[in-house]
């Protein structure tokens, strides 16, 4: 899995790209892409989404 803070670029392949939490489709060289980030259970968790759209079907925010 690529790091969640770097930058999701042409060089990653799909098999190695985050996942929208809300379609499930690999984020690859996505302009729109958006990641969330909170502390849970004394840890750091994330969350990909492919836009702003999936973002908001995922919370409602």
């Amino acid at each position: 899995m690529v790091d969640p803070t770097s930058d999701i670029g042409d060089d990653v392949s799909a098999d190695d790209a985050p996942v929208c939490e809300t379609c499930g489709e690999a984020v690859v060289d996505e302009p729109n892409h958006r990641v969330i980030t909170w502390i849970e259970d004394d840890g750091v968790q994330s969350a990909h989404f492919c836009d702003d759209r999936c973002r908001q079907d995922w919370d409602g925010e």
